[in-house]
């Protein structure tokens, strides 16, 4: 089985999922086509296809149709997905399990796929494909989760009907803190800066805390100079594919001088003056590709060079790595999360306690007291 995307200009417009014998498996398709008709992002149809893939390699490995899978087959397909071998290269350290047929799905992809499997069926149960009226991948009231004090509460509090549910066939994730970068590592990388681009692309995510796709999506006219603020918009047109992943647009003050002045040069001094494009950052030299926007895997191809080239690479150091460190050092600086929270273009709190666990004050203060009162 393998998935298929009509691409148009850069820009991912179709995603359909085809059987071994080069059939399209119409529900699949039909589902992937109502979610771009309710808005979501073409990288989003890309990943809900593949995670579908696995579902229906499953089901052709026991001859099974998609209607009859219930919620017994959901516990097959979980113990499915936690023995095959992933081909993809690993994305994280230290995440996944390898044996002697590869390395498996890390514990983030097989929870992926089983909430894409739900999502599908709840999708052909309001489409009256499905022969009951229950999604097998059940969800149970979680009365454990209510009880936890952090986690994010409706408005109205107790007063309100919602409450927390967990899907009964689930994986249990490991709590993974940001990894940023020291500061040794970031002196050695902006010494070794000779490109303007670069330069610019480095410490708008570094001083900014803007998502490498955010950087790459944006435009000319999203740069305010005399404010010392750019403007992330949400943008499907890049046409290398650059996503940004937020749906909520957001403005982002940039009061350090180096941020703004770095991008200032490259736009006045590096960036082709022929180029019709409003993207800012775009491809040098004098190429075929010369004034196309920079695409991700460029960007990231070219951070990993350079990392090599000062001996400092490892798994978890990528351009992402860079809004990571500067998250943490805005929260040990005494940002408030509500504050972080916008800055970083977060749609929930929840996403900012992540930092906390990094660097805690109170935590070593209090520790440091009772091991004072222990001796």
């Amino acid at each position: 089985m393998r998935v298929v995307k009509d691409v148009d200009g850069g820009i991912v417009r179709r995603v359909i999922l085809l059987d071994d014998s080069g059939r399209e498996i119409v529900p699949v398709t039909r589902f992937l086509a109502h979610l771009q008709d309710s808005g979501y992002s073409p990288n989003t149809l890309s990943s809900y296809g593949y995670d579908l893939r696995r579902l229906f390699m499953f089901l052709d490995q026991h001859s099974m149709g998609w209607t009859e899978f219930r919620p017994s087959t959901a516990l097959e397909f979980l113990g499915y997905l936690r023995r095959i071998p992933s081909r993809g290269p690993a994305q994280r350290l230290g995440l996944a399990v390898a044996t002697a047929e590869g390395r498996l799905l890390s514990p983030a992809t097989v929870s992926r796929i089983l909430a894409a499997t739900s999502s599908f069926f709840e999708w052909a149960i309001a489409a009256e494909l499905y022969t009951t009226s229950d999604n097998p991948m059940q969800k149970r009231e979680d009365a454990a989760l209510a009880r936890v004090p952090d986690r994010h509460q409706p408005f109205v509090g107790a007063a309100s009907r919602q409450r927390p549910v967990r899907r009964a066939v689930r994986v249990r994730l490991p709590i993974r803190l940001p990894r940023p970068l020291s500061g040794d590592d970031i002196e050695a990388l902006l010494a070794s800066m000779s490109s303007l681009r670069d330069l610019a692309i480095f410490l708008l995510m570094l001083d900014g805390g803007l998502r490498p796709g955010e950087v790459l999506c944006l435009q000319l006219d999203d740069i305010a100079y005399g404010r010392r603020r750019v403007a992330i918009r949400k943008r499907d047109d890049h046409p290398r594919g650059a996503r940004a992943k937020a749906r909520r647009e957001r403005v982002v003050d940039l009061h350090e001088s180096r941020t703004l002045e770095a991008v200032s040069r490259y736009v006045l001094h590096e960036r082709p003056l022929d180029a019709t494009s409003p993207f800012v950052f775009l491809i040098g030299g004098t190429g075929t590709n010369r004034g196309e926007p920079l695409s991700y895997q460029a960007m990231a191809r070219g951070f990993a060079r350079r990392l090599d080239r000062l001996g400092i690479r490892s798994p978890d150091k990528t351009p992402h790595a860079l809004r990571h460190t500067h998250a943490t050092a805005m929260w040990e600086s005494g940002m408030r999360e509500l504050a972080l929270q916008r800055r970083l273009g977060h749609a929930s709190p929840e996403s900012i306690r992540i930092y906390t666990r990094v660097s805690d004050d109170q935590v070593v203060r209090e520790y440091d007291a009772a091991l004072g009162r222990r001796w």
